[in-house]
This record gives C-alpha cells, sequence and structure tokens, in this order.
C-alpha cells in the first residue's frame, strides 16, 4: 500500500501538450476514478504513472518516492487492462503465477499467492482452465488476480469493464469495489462510463482536453460542479443549459444556467415558469423522462417519479423549479453561482 502524488504532471507529444498540469494527493488505500470522454488523456495520465508514457515535466511519487524514470517493473505497481491480455495458451493457474515466476519466487510461495487470490475471486475451480473456456468476467477475474498476487502498493485499471455486457458490467463493478476494499489497495481507475466513476470511487478526477475540471469526492462534484463540462459531464440524463434570462435567473448577456432533469417540475400550461411542449416521453419503469420543447426550439428533459402521471406527447404544459437549484455559470464556463 502506498500514497501517490502527481505533482503538476505534463505531457507533450512533439510540440503539442496533451497533459496540462495535473496534481493531486492520493492517500493510501484511497480508491480514485479518473473519468472522461473519448480523448480527454485519463489512459495517457494513467500510463504515465505506470511507466509507460515518459513524463514530460512534473513529478510523479509513489511513497514519497520520485518514480519518474523507473521502469514500470521498479514501480510496485500492477495493471489490469480492457483486453484481459491473457496468454491464451497457459491455464488460469500458470497467468496468474507468470508474474511471479519471472521474478523467481519460491514455487511454493507461488502456489500459496495463487490459491489465496483464486480463493478471494472465485476462481478455484476454473485454475486448471485455458482462458478460452472462461466468461468474459471471469476472465477479467484471472486478469485481476495476476495483479493480485504480485501484491503491489498500487492498482492501476484501464476501462476493465468495457468489453463486458451491461449486466455482468454491474457485477463487476461491485466486486472490484469491494476486493479493493478487502485489500486496501490505493488504486487509480480509468473509465468513461460516469455510473462507474459514481459508484466506485472515493474520489474522482473529471478529464477534459487534458486538464483535470475538477477533483472531488462523487456526490460533491455531481451536486456543486465548478464548470459547464463537468456539470453537463456527470449526470444521466445531461444538465439542461439555457440563457439564464430564458429562466428568470435575473441573469443577461453570456450567463449560462443550468438544472438537472430531476429539479424540473412539470405544470399545467399557464402555471409555471416556463411554457412548453412535450416532444416525447420515455417511461423507464422507477422513473419517467420527459422531453419538452421550448419556443425557441431548445429541448429540455425532465425526469420525474414512474408512479406519477405521465403527460401526453404534443401536450402544452409549463415547467417550474426551485429558483435555488439553478447553478449559473459565466462567459469562462466557470460556475459563478
Amino acid at each position: 500500500m502506498a500514497t501517490v502524488t502527481l505533482d503538476n504532471l505534463r505531457k507533450s507529444f512533439g510540440r503539442t501538450e496533451v497533459i496540462h498540469g495535473v496534481s493531486m494527493d492520493i492517500a493510501d488505500g484511497e480508491f480514485i476514478v479518473i473519468v472522461g470522454p473519448s480523448g480527454c488523456g485519463k489512459s495517457t495520465l494513467l500510463r504515465m504513472v505506470a511507466g509507460l508514457e515518459t513524463v514530460s515535466a512534473g513529478e510523479i511519487r509513489i511513497d514519497g518516492a520520485r518514480v519518474n524514470e523507473r521502469e514500470p517493473m521498479e514501480r510496485d505497481i500492477a495493471m489490469v487492462f480492457q483486453n484481459y491480455a491473457l496468454y491464451p495458451h497457459m491455464t488460469v493457474f500458470d497467468n496468474m503465477a507468470y508474474g511471479l515466476k519471472i521474478a523467481r519466487r519460491p514455487k511454493a510461495e507461488i502456489a500459496e499467492r495463487v490459491q489465496a487470490a483464486a480463493q478471494l475471486l472465485q476462481l478455484e475451480p476454473y485454475l486448471g482452465r485455458k482462458p478460452r473456456d472462461l466468461s468474459g468476467g471471469q476472465r477479467q477475474r484471472v486478469a485481476m488476480g495476476r495483479a493480485i498476487v504480485r501484491r503491489p502498493a498500487v492498482f492501476l485499471f484501464d476501462e476493465p469493464l468495457s468489453n463486458l455486457d451491461a449486466k455482468l458490467r454491474v457485477q463487476m463493478r461491485l466486486e472490484i469495489r469491494d476486493l479493493q476494499r478487502k485489500l486496501g489497495v490505493t488504486t487509480l481507475y480509468v473509465t468513461h462510463d460516469q455510473v462507474e466513476a459514481m459508484t466506485m470511487a472515493d474520489r474522482i478526477i473529471v478529464m477534459n482536453a487534458g486538464n483535470a475540471e475538477q477533483i472531488g469526492p462523487p456526490l460533491e462534484v455531481y451536486q456543486d460542479p465548478r464548470t459547464v463540462f463537468v456539470a453537463g459531464f456527470i449526470g444521466s440524463p445531461a444538465t439542461n443549459f439555457l440563457p439564464a434570462g430564458q429562466l428568470g435567473a435575473g441573469q443577461s448577456g453570456a450567463v449560462t444556467a443550468g438544472i438537472r432533469p430531476e429539479h424540473l417540475r412539470l405544470a399545467a400550461a399557464g402555471a409555471g415558469r416556463l411554457p412548453a411542449r412535450v416532444a416525447s416521453v420515455e417511461p423507464l419503469g422507477a422513473e419517467t423522462l420527459v422531453h419538452l420543447r421550448l419556443a425557441d426550439g431548445a429541448l429540455v428533459t425532465l425526469r420525474q417519479d414512474g408512479a406519477l402521471p405521465r403527460p401526453e406527447e404534443g401536450a402544452e404544459v409549463a415547467l417550474d423549479w426551485e429558483p435555488a437549484r439553478l447553478m449559473l455559470f459565466g462567459a469562462d464556463e466557470r460556475r459563478i453561482g
């Protein structure tokens, strides 16, 4: 187990800077999720920590020791990839034991570590099988087992659930989080999936175009986004954005107002703050999404309890909300209220 410090990390490819001064202190045993859209730099940041990408400027410290110039195998980290990276000709046991064999650990120690990891991951019945004989979830467990047996100071996960179906993703993210809590290993986890970020992380780093837009506990980032990007990226359906004057926020000019779908309410036509027409309705069981068209053509999404009556498509209605729920952003897209 270890602390990890990212101190003004920068990465350039030629003259193009792709990581712009990311800094963060990660506590021993903390679970950090790096989240953002494709191309935002999240995997590059993780690969810098792993030693798979060189650092152009800044420092990476693991337990206080600078590791910028160290090879990946010298950093006491273990990485789990999206594609599992298992050896197809080896058994589950041999895949999990491979790193220890390369390190020339005693056979008895290898067997003990693999058996312990297999028991933790419920892989004991499969130790003699080849990867082709396993399900996607079982293969991912083998990849995790290979990392666990090394007993590293830091776990690095790079989109490990991307190849799994939706049901298995839910199961595996619960298993990974439970496993990390049991082991207490400092973990950095990259994903584009905000649900994974919200449900797994102690803190999240929201990346945008190589910048750490916001760092904090998931609910804090959700409830108090600091930029338009964070407000729009974290949360599904996304935050609704409109000119502030249109929502009666007492602002004008370049100020933008945002409000989350669950903070909007339907009112009878003429009774609310903003007239709208129902464009479509999506009943999802526990909740209903109502998409509304405003007079200027803008589309707004409202989320309501699935037990409430659903409006008819094409109906003229009005929107209402509590003014305190509005988020105001200035011309630079940063939060001002």
